[in-house]
């Protein structure tokens, strides 16, 4: 049965039907509150009456946080391409097509810079709506290009990391954008150079067992699942019931592996008072 399908282990829901942003008039929380879609953009995404923040992709991010919404983009036209020849229920390139054609994006990642309450910073941002926000090749080549451009211009990188994990389609391919990435975050530590990791829900896989936990700071949106396997992988494999809260946000920190949680509303303030304490 296809992967994406295990309807028998209790997956019904396919990646296409899983959205983030609300694309009509109203949006209603899980908690059941429904808020107007031009309210919630007003509030960042987050609705007031329960703390929700609604998963949003690289296009919401870049506006809360550049100044203005004003940026250039880097590496804009960059595409997988099919080193596998991988086939399942469709090609590979088949897929990726189709998805582009779907979510105009080009890829699970895009790169930008611009200014943050003035201070000059590259951006790298995934997209879950592209095939899971997936890494492979174009993930781990795009980060790596933003930071290349972070050495040469001597600003911080920032990383928004939103991923089920590495891509499939890739395998091994995929797989080495974990030490790719770490490599070069290494270079962007040696030239003290400040690196900030965001997470955000979900993030999981290789991506959290590489660049999403290699911050100067680690930090994470409230609510966010943070985690290598998820939850219902854990438990059926040790055959016992997890802790409450487990693997999110709030439990992660507990644990020490989060410098802090912060409130989207508060992001981009939090973010730039965070760039002038480093730079200082």
């Amino acid at each position: 049965m296809a992967w994406f399908k295990r309807k028998d282990a209790g997956i019904k829901t396919s990646t296409e039907e899983k959205k983030d942003t609300p694309d009509g008039l109203w949006y209603k929380t899980p908690k059941g509150n429904i808020i107007h879609t031009r309210e919630l953009k007003n509030n960042s995404y987050v609705c007031p009456d329960d703390e929700y923040h609604v998963k949003i992709g690289s296009k919401e991010y870049f506006e809360i946080l550049f100044d203005e919404n004003k940026y250039t983009e880097l590496d804009a036209g960059m595409t997988s391409g099919d080193p596998l020849r991988f086939v399942d229920t469709k090609a590979y390139t088949t897929r990726i097509k189709e998805t582009i054609a779907k979510t105009d994006l080009k890829d699970a990642a895009r790169s930008a810079v611009g200014k943050l309450n003035g201070t000059e910073i590259v951006i790298t941002c995934m997209d879950f709506n592209f095939i899971g926000g997936s890494m492979g090749s174009v993930v781990g080549e795009k980060i790596a290009r933003a930071i290349d451009y972070a050495l040469k211009h001597k600003v911080p990188f920032l990383m928004i990391s939103k991923s089920g994990g590495a891509r499939m389609m890739e395998a091994g391919f995929s797989l080495m954008q974990m030490a790719k990435t770490s490599a070069k975050l290494a270079q962007l530590d040696d030239a003290g150079i400040p690196y900030i990791s965001l997470l955000t829900d979900p993030t999981t896989g290789g991506v959290t067992a590489s660049y999403a936990m290699l911050g100067d700071f680690n930090i994470a949106e409230p609510g966010a699942l943070i985690g290598f396997a998820g939850p219902r992988v854990i438990r059926e494999t040790i055959g016992k019931d997890l802790p409450k809260g487990f693997q999110s946000s709030e439990f992660v920190l507990e644990h020490g592996f989060l410098d802090f949680i912060i409130d989207r509303r508060q992001l981009k303030n939090r973010l730039s008072t965070l760039l002038n304490l480093l730079k200082n």
